[in-house]
């Protein structure tokens, strides 16, 4: 039986856990005792034999063998072994417990979907969720070995009511050297396919759902069944319990109290009873244990999964969901709260003073705002101010080359004639006034700048326009005028660093 300590630990208390490590049923002390005096006599006779019986000579033979004992414990990886292993077993173990056919979801869609008050429609239903239990049985009966204790021939099956006679005979008459489980299954979907001939499903999406949840009911069993086949890895299983008895084999002959070699030399403390190696006996030891017990959920440990009680459940809950429950409604009426706008259920004196807590709407509720009114305020965007280069941007126009800057810059000046402004000879101001230009990059840049001219004005003008589509002189003149040119400076070694920006007056 599942030993549950669930309301035990429901609420946190001092001493709250301390209490579970009284009980016998379920506990480590009932998986580990026997192990637990073995080691403990074992160490206490090599313990006796070296003080009693052994010469001078054999001591210090033995205080050599015991030091290279106690060095070798350090060279096994007992918590990175044992740890990755028993985490991998818990994982199975939970996802084998998942993967038990429960019939809850298939028995709602069969009461709501195989319509018939009469005895055909009640032997519909009854049948349907019927072969559904007998496949759980079936593959129950093939990985739980109290469930086989239970139902040890296909006679015992028959006569608890999961299987009749001629069913027993067709089920047997169907040779295959594999598991048969998913032959109810099969059984079901054809009945449910002549329930729809027969009207009793009135459409085919209340057909395709009871396929659809048949299908997920046998998907489980069918993942029971290649747990039990595909077991953890043997040789990971044997490489830690390899792993754990060595270690202790070691830990016998290499933590026994040993007498100084020279005379005069101060010795350890004799610890007749070696409370830290038992400790590490106990926790170690007890961890293989608990992954011995998990790996296979289906047996008759204490902490076993439960499968003959869900098997009486199961028959007994999805019977009434089909047969006693089918359009057994109780009157829909009018609740408590019709008339109500917010309902309020009743506490009791234990509970009432949950009612004085305010509810959690979100944790920035709570927050304390700025009492400044002019902080919130809301700021409106000005187009006449203009915007500031952040110093990750001035960075990236840095590291550009004099070329590929001074190329950006020429053609942007189509739209923005205010970032160049015409040299005295007719030229533009380079943007590095303390490095000198590149003539092949310049004398290229400046044949780009007349290709564009060129093309600019073969572009037919239209009323109202400039050749070229630019803007009026004027414009250009204001533009110039109010808006600052900005300068970006090159990379060199005075001005690194600096991520500053330059204004041109006009």
């Amino acid at each position: 039986m599942t030993v549950s300590y669930t309301l035990k630990v429901a609420n946190s208390r001092f001493g709250g856990f301390s209490k579970l490590l009284f009980r016998w049923k379920g506990s480590i002390y009932k998986l580990l005792y026997k192990e637990f005096i073995v080691f403990v006599v074992l160490y206490a006779v090599l313990s006796l034999v070296y003080r009693r019986l052994l010469t001078e000579e054999q001591k210090r033979l033995y205080t050599k063998v015991a030091q290279y004992c106690n060095r070798s414990t350090d060279l096994i990886p007992m918590s990175f072994v044992l740890g990755f292993y028993v985490t991998l077993i818990v994982n199975r173990w939970w996802a084998q417990y998942t993967s038990i056919p429960l019939p809850d979801q298939l028995m709602c869609v069969i009461s709501s979907n195989v319509h018939g008050k009469d005895e055909r429609g009640r032997i519909l239903r009854r049948t349907l969720i019927r072969y559904a239990n007998l496949s759980a049985v079936l593959i129950l009966r093939s990985v739980s070995t109290r469930v086989l204790k239970r139902f040890p021939t296909m006679d015992h099956v028959v006569e608890a009511g999961f299987m009749t006679q001629d069913e027993r005979k067709k089920f047997e008459s169907l040779h295959s050297d594999f598991n048969k489980y998913w032959i109810p299954c099969v059984w079901f979907t054809n009945l449910a396919a002549q329930a729809r001939r027969d009207g009793r499903i009135r459409d085919d999406v209340a057909l395709r759902l009871l396929m659809d949840e048949l299908n997920l009911y046998r998907a489980k069993c069918s993942k029971l069944f290649h747990y039990d086949w595909i077991s953890i890895p043997l040789v990971y299983t044997q490489v830690v319990t390899i792993a754990v008895y060595s270690f202790f084999a070691f830990c016998l002959i290499g933590r026994q109290f040993l007498e100084p070699l020279e005379p005069g030399q101060e010795g350890d403390l004799d610890m007749y009873v070696p409370l830290s190696t038992l400790l590490q006996f106990f926790f170690y030891a007890g961890w293989l244990k608990v992954a011995e017990q998990i790996i296979n959920p289906f047996g008759e440990d204490d902490d076993d999964f439960e499968t003959n009680k869900l098997i009486d459940r199961n028959l007994q809950v999805s019977l009434l969901s089909v047969d006693d429950m089918y359009q057994n409604l109780p009157p829909a009426v009018k609740d408590k709260y019709w008339n109500e706008s917010a309902a309020q259920p009743p506490y009791t004196m234990a509970t009432a003073a949950e009612t004085l807590k305010p509810s959690f709407l979100g944790s920035t509720f709570d927050m304390r705002m700025c009492e400044d009114a002019e902080q919130s305020q809301l700021a409106e965007a000005s187009p006449s101010v203009p915007r500031i280069q952040t110093p990750l941007l001035s960075r990236f126009f840095t590291a550009a080359s004099p070329a590929i800057s001074i190329k950006n810059f020429s053609r942007g000046s189509r739209a923005h004639p205010h970032l160049r402004r015409p040299r005295t000879d007719g030229g533009f101001p380079s943007p590095y006034s303390n490095r000198s230009e590149d003539p092949e990059s310049v004398a290229r840049i400046e044949e780009e700048e007349t290709e564009d001219e060129e093309s600019r004005a073969s572009e037919p003008t239209t009323p109202g326009s400039q050749p070229g589509g630019t803007r009026p002189l004027e414009n250009s003149e204001i533009a110039r005028k109010e808006l600052p040119l900005i300068r970006v400076k090159a990379p060199s070694s005075e001005s690194i660093g600096a991520d500053k920006l330059e204004v041109w007056e006009p």
